[in-house]
């Protein structure tokens, strides 16, 4: 296989992970939660970076950019539009743009709704996505600068990715997320039986990550806004499905 992946824990609940290209060498960071956790991984794997792959400004997917370019010299790409709260930037992407990794494509797909200029990273030859904070398993990052519509238009782009497409996120969200997601649509068993199966996985230490995007449009709330079952549950039968985002979003914030 040309693409391999280490993912890690970092801090409480972030996930770091290296990303390496077998034949060349090449190896990338998506984010830099942590300099120590990133560290024992590099040790670990024997990959040393060249790049960081930046999603956000967030402290907790930005904090080892400093530190780590002073080890490695590495090149921090980051999304334009938050470049400027960025630490350490090089370079910056936006939607459209394809980043070389040592000729398998990184495609930047802008998925704003957490933060105003949050990106994904996707590559489309081995079916990869890093969605850091926009979409998790069964969830959604919180909306701390866009309304609503935004993140509702960033999941539909995520959405329509090919099923088979594996997700990494940005944390360790996914148990949380799977028994409020039961409130939402208590009827679809699918769901019921991915809860039990996290629930065990958690028991184990497990993590429960990455996922498919065919998993979330089976699962996630947050991508099956239509549904009649999740509609008549809300008592939104004739909202619009993203007024239906709006409200699952809303509760979920109070649960």
């Amino acid at each position: 296989m040309t693409i391999q992946i280490e993912q890690f824990n970092c801090r409480s609940d972030n996930f770091g992970i290296l990303l390496h290209h077998v034949e060349s060498g090449l190896t990338a960071l998506i984010d830099a939660p942590e300099e120590a956790a990133i560290m024992a991984a590099i040790e670990r794997t024997g990959w040393a970076p060249s790049m960081i792959l930046t999603t956000h400004h967030h402290t907790d997917h930005v904090e080892a950019n400093p530190a780590l370019k002073r080890r490695f010299g590495l090149e921090i790409i980051a999304p334009a539009k938050e470049a400027d709260r960025i630490p350490g930037v090089d370079r910056t992407v936006k939607e459209g743009d394809v980043i070389d990794f040592s000729g398998e494509p990184i495609r930047v797909i802008e998925t704003p709704g957490h933060t105003a200029g949050h990106v994904s990273y996707y590559l489309p030859g081995p079916g990869i996505v890093f969605t850091a904070d926009t979409l998790f398993a069964m969830g959604c990052g919180r909306l701390f600068e866009c309304p609503p519509t935004t993140m509702y238009d960033s999941l539909g782009k995520l959405a329509a990715l090919p099923p088979q497409t594996i997700v990494y996120c940005g944390h360790e969200y996914t148990l949380a997320n799977a028994r409020f997601a039961a409130t939402i649509d208590p009827t679809n068993e699918a769901l019921a039986e991915r809860l039990e199966r996290v629930e065990r996985m958690r028991e184990n230490g497990q993590a429960t990550l990455p996922t498919t995007i065919g998993d979330e449009l089976a699962t996630n709330p947050y991508l099956r806004c239509g549904d009649a079952a999740i509609r008549l549950n809300l008592g939104m039968q004739q909202a619009s499905d993203a007024e239906v985002f709006a409200e699952i979003r809303k509760r979920k914030d109070n649960f």
